[in-house]
């Protein structure tokens, strides 16, 4: 997983620019199949977003999620664009983030009807819990985005078709209402992403913007007016939630890498009495019968943190054969190993910095393999101090 890269797709242009604008030099990633994405970063932060458009309809935007996932392993996928509200809860210009999706058009004709049996995905916790957190916090919108009352973030139900939903009256939007009536809005692409999401095991969250009411002014002057607005709070409240998801994942893989190297540094201590005198050893870790001693870290010099980058390579490697490294993973943790060895050969001036830094994204990577932490630590604080 790529934990420092969220994946953000939209249905339109107007969509799309609006998440564009929020991004600090895009560049063009081009899959294998021809979709192109941008992948730039989030102004003011260190998260990486690859922004993609998938066109209306639930079947493409399934089909260029699954494609987004393969391609970049991100944190979480976000939907993100504009939609009508079908009730009074959610004003216009406000924020939906959807607390569960139904795919409505799922269902069963009889002779006294047309029976529900929707599809339902709910939101991943983690997610939900963070964008509450957000809306609780409510410092999202940048103030740009609009005039007036300031947007406000709802959370609920998200009805997902295969039909632009223009009518109040209509027999569909009765039907709509009475077998859906927790859901907030309606759209037409949140169904394939959610799904897509569950088969690939990647998060999903579906974050609107309210810019019309389905009640058949779609196509009004002001509804021109009113989709940019929606459009780009949505954009504001989704590229807020990317950064600190990100946030958090790097905030985890530190937390996790400080247990290991603390617990991978505890003393042993061997006594020895036979002429009154104490022996301490320093033990990285004890397998077995077996000591394992961790030089002092201050007495690596330059020459002697690439040849242990070179064999941390190797290690690196037999995991990678084990299966323990997925391919994408160990791509990444090979370049920010290269990284840290080409500054730590270079001896200029920030080579130290720049060498912990690529030592510590290695380490984010990998976070979950206790014993690559362990070995890397000490060359982290080797690295910081370099002169």
């Amino acid at each position: 997983m790529s934990k420092d890269l969220v994946v953000i797709l939209t249905a339109l242009n107007l969509e799309y620019r609006a998440v564009r604008r929020k991004l600090a030099g895009p560049q063009v990633h081009r899959h294998e199949r021809g979709t192109r994405f941008e992948v730039g970063t989030v102004q003011g932060t260190s998260c990486r977003v690859a922004l993609g458009l998938t066109g209306k309809g639930n079947h493409s935007a399934a089909v260029i999620a699954e494609r987004a996932i393969q391609e970049f392993s991100p944190v979480a996928v976000l939907f993100v664009g504009v939609a009508g509200a079908l009730w009074d809860t959610a004003r216009l210009g406000d924020v939906v983030m959807a607390t569960h999706v139904y795919a409505y058009h799922g269902g069963t004709s009889e002779d006294d009807g047309l029976k529900a049996r929707p599809r339902v995905w709910e939101a991943p916790h983690g997610i939900s819990q963070l964008g509450l957190h957000l809306a609780r916090v409510n410092d999202w919108a940048d103030g740009t985005s609009g005039r007036g009352r300031a947007p406000q973030v709802r959370f609920g139900a998200i009805a997902a078709g295969e039909v632009v939903q223009n009518s109040k009256i209509s027999a569909e939007a009765r039907w709509i209402r009475q077998h859906y009536n927790d859901a907030l809005a309606i759209e037409m692409e949140a169904a394939g992403v959610a799904q897509a999401g569950h088969l690939n095991g990647a998060p999903v969250a579906i974050i609107r913007g309210i810019s019309d009411r389905a009640d058949g002014t779609k196509s009004s002057a002001k509804d021109r007016d009113r989709q940019p607005r929606a459009a780009a709070n949505a954009a504001s409240f989704a590229t807020r939630l990317a950064a600190e998801l990100v946030g958090e994942q790097e905030q985890i893989a530190m937390s996790h890498a400080d247990r290991t190297h603390t617990a991978d540094r505890a003393e042993a201590h061997v006594s020895n009495t036979a002429h009154n005198s104490t022996v301490g050893i320093m033990a990285g870790s004890v397998k077995e019968s077996s000591v394992h001693l961790n030089a002092d870290p201050k007495a690596t010099g330059p020459a002697d943190l690439v040849v242990e980058l070179d064999g941390f390579r190797g290690h690196l490697k037999r995991h990678h054969a084990e299966g323990a490294l997925d391919d994408d993973t160990y791509r990444e943790a090979l370049a920010e190993l290269g990284f840290a060895r080409r500054a730590a050969r270079e001896k200029t001036p920030d080579s130290s910095k720049r060498a912990t830094m690529a030592l510590k994204r290695l380490r984010g990577l990998i976070a979950e393999l206790p014993e690559l932490v362990g070995r890397l630590a000490p060359l982290v604080v080797a690295a910081g101090d370099l002169s």
